[in-house]
């Protein structure tokens, strides 16, 4: 006996019963929650943007191969070393300022393929 979610995704069997909908594994064996390190080129980029941020300069870090606590701790790191502020929004890290030479070199030393990208 088996039941059909109004998605179509499978949610109980009688063999393995609550089944994930969309992995169709056991609930205890769904690996779906775990966070995915984002697929690139492996090249992280740095570029530095002035739009919608009334003149002011930030520089953005995108496709760096880590996620969660990893990531928001190289963040941090990369902004103590900066001496400025930033944040963290949805995989990009962004720092005050235009600080591309200083961050080039620093995500050199933790081992990333890094290059400037932009003007």
């Amino acid at each position: 006996m088996s039941k059909q979610s109004s998605s179509g995704g499978l949610v109980y069997s009688t063999e393995i019963g609550r089944t994930c909908p969309e992995c169709r594994a056991a609930i205890a064996d769904c690996r779906c929650d775990q966070v995915k390190v984002p697929q690139g080129d492996g090249i992280v980029r740095v570029s530095r943007e002035t739009k919608g941020r009334g003149g002011k300069v930030m520089t953005l870090i995108t496709g760096i191969p880590l996620v969660g606590a990893e990531l928001k701790t190289l963040a941090k790191d990369l902004k103590k070393k900066c001496g400025v502020g930033g944040s963290l929004k949805d995989g990009v890290v962004e720092i005050q300022g235009d600080q591309r030479d200083l961050l080039v070199v620093e995500l050199t030393k933790c081992g990333f393929t890094v290059r400037k990208s932009g003007g």
